[in-house]
C-alpha cells in the first residue's frame, strides 16, 4: 500500500446512556467503537459491513470529526485530527466529505438545490463570484447524471435516486480526497443502487478520491471496493482485501455474512450452505466479556469468555481476531 491518506489508531467512541429508573438515574457507557485501527491509501476504497447498531455510522462520521472520538487517533496526512479544533479543523474538511443513507432527509427542502450543491464552495472558496459558482455547480450537475437546467428545483422535485445524485454532486464539488459514503444506496431500488455505485466509481477513478463506502450489503461491497472492514458490536473481527476476504473468510461472524450474499445461479442458491446465526446481538452498554461474538458463535469456547482476542495477521494485510481462526 502507498502512503497513508488515512491512518487509524486505537479509535473508540463510547457514549454516556441513561440507565435505572426516573427517581435514581444512574449512567452506562454504550460502547459504539471500541478500539477500531485501519489504514486508508489515496484513491482506495474500505467497505465497512456489519449488523445494523455494530457502530458503521459512527466510525464513519469521527472518522471526519462530526462525532469526537473517546480515544485513539485519526490521523490524516500524518496529523491527528482528534488534536485540532475550531478554524484548524475545518480547513482539514475541505479535503473530506460525506454522503448521507437518506438522500431527501440530508437536503433542506426550502432551498434549491443549486444552492445545496454550491454550499461547500461559500464556504471554502469564497473568492468565486456566483456566476463562477453556478458554472461549477452546473458542470458537476452534468457529472452526476442531471440536467444543468435543473439548478433552481426543489429536492421534492427529484426522485430519490436524483437526490443522492445531488447528495454525490455537493460532495464532490470540492474534488476532496475522502468521501464518507454511509450506506448511499440503501434507501433505493436495486436498478437504482447500481446507478449510483457506477457513477461513484466513475467519479473516483477521474478525481482519484477515496471511499470509506459503509454498508450491510455484502454483494455491493464486493463490487466495489478494494478492502473490507468487517465489525461487530463496534470491534473489528476482520479486515482483508476484498478477493481474501469472501474466497476465504476466517472468522465465524464473517463466514456466516457471506453465505448469506445470493448468488445469481438458481442451482448454486438452492444448493449453498447457509450459516444461521442463533440470537440476536448483545446489547453493547453490556457486551459479552472476552470475545464480544462468543454468544453466537458455534466455535466459543471457555477461553473465548475469558480472553479477548487479539488482532492477529493470517497474512499480508489480512487481521483476524478470533482465537480459533487457525481451525
Amino acid at each position: 500500500m502507498s502512503q497513508a491518506l488515512l491512518d487509524v489508531d486505537g479509535l473508540r467512541v463510547h457514549f454516556a446512556v441513561p440507565a435505572g429508573g426516573l427517581l435514581r438515574r444512574r449512567w452506562a457507557t454504550l460502547k459504539a467503537v471500541d478500539g477500531v485501527s485501519f489504514a486508508l491509501a489515496p484513491g482506495e476504497t474500505l467497505g465497512v459491513v456489519g449488523e445494523s447498531g455494530c457502530g458503521k455510522s459512527t466510525l464513519g462520521r469521527a472518522v471526519l470529526q462530526l462525532i469526537r472520538p473517546t480515544a485513539g487517533r485519526v490521523l490524516w496526512l500524518g496529523r491527528d485530527l482528534t488534536a485540532l479544533a475550531g478554524s484548524e479543523l475545518r480547513a482539514r474538511r475541505r479535503d473530506m466529505q460525506i454522503v448521507f443513507q437518506d438522500p431527501l432527509a440530508s437536503l433542506d427542502p426550502r432551498m434549491p438545490v443549486g444552492e445545496s450543491i454550491a454550499e461547500p464552495l461559500q464556504t471554502f472558496t469564497p473568492g468565486l463570484s456566483r456566476a463562477e459558482r453556478r458554472e461549477r455547480v452546473q458542470a458537476m450537475m452534468q457529472a452526476v447524471g442531471l440536467l444543468p437546467q435543473m439548478i433552481n428545483r426543489y429536492p421534492h422535485e427529484f426522485s430519490g435516486g436524483q437526490c443522492q445524485r445531488i447528495g454525490i454532486a455537493r460532495a464532490m464539488i470540492l474534488c476532496p480526497r475522502l468521501v464518507v459514503c454511509d450506506e448511499p444506496v440503501s434507501a433505493l431500488d436495486v436498478s437504482i443502487q447500481a446507478q449510483i455505485i457506477n457513477l461513484l466509481m466513475e467519479l473516483q477513478a477521474e478525481l482519484g478520491t477515496a471511499l470509506i463506502f459503509i454498508s450491510h450489503n455484502l454483494a455491493v461491497v464486493r463490487h466495489i471496493s478494494r478492502r473490507v472492514l468487517v465489525l461487530y458490536l463496534g470491534r473489528m473481527v476482520e479486515l482483508a482485501d476484498r478477493d481474501s476476504l469472501y474466497a476465504e473468510p476466517r472468522h465465524p461472524y464473517t463466514r456466516a455474512l457471506i453465505s448469506a450474499v445470493p448468488i445469481p445461479d438458481p442451482r448454486l442458491e438452492a444448493g449453498k450452505r447457509r450459516i444461521v446465526l442463533s440470537g440476536d446481538p448483545p446489547s453493547p452498554i453490556d457486551p459479552p466479556s472476552g470475545c464480544v461474538f462468543r454468544t453466537r458463535c458455534p466455535r466459543a469456547t471457555e477461553r473465548c469468555a475469558a480472553e479477548t482476542p487479539p488482532v492477529e495477521a493470517v497474512a499480508d494485510g489480512h487481521l483476524v481476531a478470533c482465537h480459533h481462526w487457525r481451525d
